[in-house]
């Protein structure tokens, strides 16, 4: 078995076809059949199989292309480790972020970073769930992650700051001249709120339980920026991170009594490399705990 094998095996998992998963990798059609046809004689077992939507990983095949996304995944960060000088560092570098994180400050941190290592890839991705992120990050699937609480051990989790959550209301609410915003005085409030099974929508349900408010629900969005906009235009009240509030929704952003914060910790890979090291410097040198006010 071969790493070329494994992206290409990955590669037709993602794509749902071998035509497609040619074009991704820009290889010939019949060298990505011939590779998987090989891979499967050698491990004797069949990895995809062919349905009306295209071809679909057998169950064994999911756990085959499970570890060979772990194995894709270290040999890239290899390279670029191993291509690393002083002055020049190429190779990718996978970033997730919990849901609103870092809104403000990963941008500038990831903007410094390519500046100062202009070949050097980075993906970064959102992802709504913590529990998810903490199961990435402990399969080796992360380069890098900002979340608010993980199971990693202190060697690979660096406490950045702490993210203030703010409420955003809409234009002439009745709460709209009130420096801080009690929380029982939403009562009744319609809340725009986030999907089910993501970390912040968990959030926002229990500050209202352990407030005695009831969570009344007028709708439910996927992203953060999404929410600040439908809470300013009067459709309900929504609870996000300070960062994740877009530019010139400022004005209708307040503190709340009693304050929420949540803490942003950075999980890096336990066998960092320079890419890691520097964008973790990087975010230490941003403010993560600026008080609303200054830039309301």
């Amino acid at each position: 078995m071969s790493l070329r094998q494994f992206e290409y095996a990955l590669a037709v998992a993602e794509q749902g076809s071998v035509t497609a998963a040619a074009e991704l990798l820009h290889v010939a059609q019949p060298s990505v059949s011939q590779q998987i046809r090989g891979l499967e004689r050698e491990l004797g077992v069949k990895l995809f199989v062919r349905t009306p939507t295209g071809l679909v990983p057998t169950t064994v095949g999911r756990a085959f292309l499970r570890e060979a996304e772990v194995a894709v995944s270290a040999s890239r960060r290899a390279r670029a480790t191993a291509r690393a000088g002083a002055d020049e560092l190429v190779g990718e570098l996978v970033v997730a972020v919990q849901m609103g994180f870092g809104t403000r400050q990963l941008p500038r941190a990831l903007g410094a970073l390519r500046r100062r290592f202009p070949r050097l890839e980075v993906t970064v991705f959102e992802e709504p769930s913590a529990a998810e992120l903490d199961r990435l990050c402990r399969r080796g699937l992360l380069d890098f992650a900002l979340m608010a609480a993980c199971e990693q051990g202190p060697a690979d989790a660096h406490h950045l700051g702490d993210e203030e959550l703010v409420v955003v209301l809409g234009a002439g609410h009745r709460q709209a001249s009130a420096d801080r915003v009690e929380l029982g005085e939403l009562d009744g409030e319609p809340w725009v709120r986030f999907d089910r099974d993501s970390t912040l929508d968990g959030v926002l349900l229990r500050v209202l339980r352990d407030n005695g408010l009831a969570p009344a629900t007028a709708a439910r969005v996927s992203q953060t920026a999404t929410a600040v906009r439908w809470a300013a235009h009067g459709l309900g009240v929504t609870l996000v991170p300070a960062s994740a509030v877009p530019q010139g929704y400022e004005h209708l952003v307040r503190p709340v009594s009693p304050a929420l914060s949540q803490p942003v910790i950075a999980v890096v890979r336990q066998d960092a490399g320079p890419a890691e090291t520097a964008l973790l410097g990087l975010l230490r040198q941003e403010t993560w705990s600026e008080p609303v006010q200054s830039w309301v």
